[in-house]
């Protein structure tokens, strides 16, 4: 903390400015208000003039020797402490009774400006107290406080084993460089209240955060306890404010504090989450019939996964987590499954408006679970699974032409990310994998793909088309041309209700027609054959 020393305060060293006080019935100050400090720091800039009415402070003349009339003379110990009698003190003298040698022959300080130390601001009674302290400001900016031993004594560890190693005498301490005079004067003031939580109802968390770093300094539990009481009560602002009050706490630990309800919001008395915890939100999210609600949850729920995937800590968890995601899906395909056999009945088309319009909702519902599913799984690497499992839906593939237009097409938004996750190289299916994803969804696609770029708010044409070129072209050189010769027919048919695969056409054409690598393949394959052969 602030280093603290005694010494004698010399006589026309300071000059005090008294301001308003307010007295509290136990004897000492009100919490003094920032703007009192900040009117004097400013008052305190030596650039500006004294009053006219004030007598003009003496000319003391230091210029050669550079040493400014805040330091002390050299009979001090080393380490700057000093024992003076209470008699020997003035300290609200502005009589001015030093010389320039006195100042000239003193050691220089290094820390402090060339700037004349003036007491501003005083606090207390100093005809009821027996004990001055002195702040001392890093920029110059000193405090005068007036208060009792015995409540030092009683309230402060940091006081009493620092009094305890003086002679009984002592009447006066020095802290020097001060990083918050403010805060020091009020957590001093603290002492002498008796409902010091009520001092702090009004305060703000980052204001009790500084009144209980300087507690911990002194070794005021008391106060310590309230600001605990008090940033377990109050609201905690955004995730900065947050970290800092954690932070806060977080070391005081090992003092015996009553630091675990403050510490209980951010964290739980069980070592892990519960396994049923997110399964049960993600069951709750699929099946909201609510669209706003189920919509923003969504989005909330996916970007919170993504926040857990980029934290470390988060390893262990994400086996759980993809068990979660994995039976959600199963469980979705199978609803999606019945539904489309409900819907493909024969005399399901016959039957009146009011019949069918649930069936059709349910699957564009559930559809929609999956696109989410499949989304949370891209993002975490590890929707290469659902790729098969998509991929072997050969009887959802064949009712899927047997449904009307308006009632399947949501289901091929699904197809479509994994061709746009496997573009972007987010999944790594297999070569078997891609060559049946293809071969069974591929089709079905294509003819949704006019009711997909109108019917869909979060289709993207560009990026859903870049995916299924990226997708064909890493098959084998056949395989690509038989999907793109039979999308050529589809192309010249339905035009822009069709997905435009000229790019990865493109480069099919200059892989088969071109060949860069024609001198060398033939050699590359007779390698690979004799090798297979031995």
């Amino acid at each position: 903390m602030a280093e603290i020393r005694l010494t004698r305060v010399e006589q026309g060293q300071t000059k005090i400015r008294n301001v308003p006080i307010a007295v509290t019935p136990e004897g000492f100050w009100c919490c003094p208000s920032p703007v009192v400090f900040q009117k004097t720091l400013k008052a305190q800039n030596p650039l500006n003039k004294p009053k006219p009415s004030s007598p003009p402070p003496p000319k003391i003349t230091v210029h050669k020797k550079h040493t400014p009339v805040t330091e002390r003379k050299p009979t001090l110990t080393p380490s700057r402490s000093g024992i003076v009698p209470d008699d020997q003190r003035n300290f609200g003298s502005e009589t001015p009774g030093l010389s320039a040698p006195v100042a000239a022959e003193r050691a220089p300080r290094p820390k402090i400006e060339n700037l004349p130390r003036k007491v501003a601001i005083e606090f207390g009674e100093p005809g009821t107290s027996d004990m001055r302290v002195l702040l001392l400001g890093k920029q110059g900016f000193c405090v005068k406080l007036s208060v009792h031993k015995n409540v030092l004594v009683e309230n402060s560890r940091y006081f009493a084993d620092k009094l305890s190693e003086q002679q009984s005498g002592l009447s006066s301490l020095e802290i020097d460089d001060c990083e918050d005079v403010e805060i020091y004067v009020e957590t001093v003031g603290l002492m002498y209240c008796k409902e010091m939580k009520q001092r702090l109802i009004k305060q703000s968390v980052s204001r009790v955060l500084r009144i209980l770093k300087v507690a911990e300094l002194l070794g005021f539990n008391s106060c310590m306890q309230s600001c605990l009481e008090y940033l377990e009560a109050v609201p905690w602002v955004g995730e900065e404010e947050e970290e800092k009050v954690v932070s806060s706490v977080l070391r005081l630990q090992n003092e015996g504090l009553g630091v675990t309800p403050v510490l209980k919001r951010v964290s739980s008395d069980i070592s892990k989450p519960a396994k049923d915890t997110l399964p049960q939100i993600i069951d709750l999210v699929l099946k909201s019939n609510e669209e706003r609600g189920r919509r923003e949850m969504k989005s909330i729920v996916l970007k919170l996964l993504r926040e857990n995937n980029s934290l470390p800590s988060y390893a262990g968890s994400a086996d759980i987590c993809n068990e979660t995601l994995y039976s959600s899906c199963r469980s979705c395909l199978d609803s999606l499954l019945s539904l489309f056999r409900q819907a493909a009945e024969p005399g399901f088309t016959d039957k009146s408006m009011n019949s069918k319009e649930p069936v059709v909702k349910q699957i564009a519902f559930e559809a929609d679970n999956l696109s989410w599913l499949v989304e949370i799984l891209a993002d975490r690497q590890a929707a290469d699974e659902f790729a098969l499992m998509w991929a072997g839906q050969q009887e959802l593939a064949t009712l899927h032409s047997k449904l009307p237009i308006v009632s399947r097409y949501h289901v091929s938004c699904i197809t479509a990310r994994l061709f746009v996750g496997i573009g972007r190289g987010e999944l790594l299916p297999s070569k078997d994998t891609r060559q049946l994803l293809l071969q069974t969804w591929l089709e079905p696609l294509i003819n949704d793909y006019s009711w997909l770029q109108h019917g869909c708010r979060s289709f993207d044409r560009k990026v859903v088309e870049e995916g299924i070129g990226r997708t064909i072209l890493t098959l084998p050189l056949e395989e690509q041309q038989s999907i793109l010769l039979s999308w050529l027919g589809s192309f010249l048919k339905a035009g822009d209700n069709c997905p435009n695969l000229q790019r990865a056409f493109e480069v099919w054409w200059r892989r088969t027609f071109i060949r860069p690598y024609t001198e060398t393949q033939g050699n590359l394959f007779q390698s690979d054959s004799s090798m297979t052969s031995q």
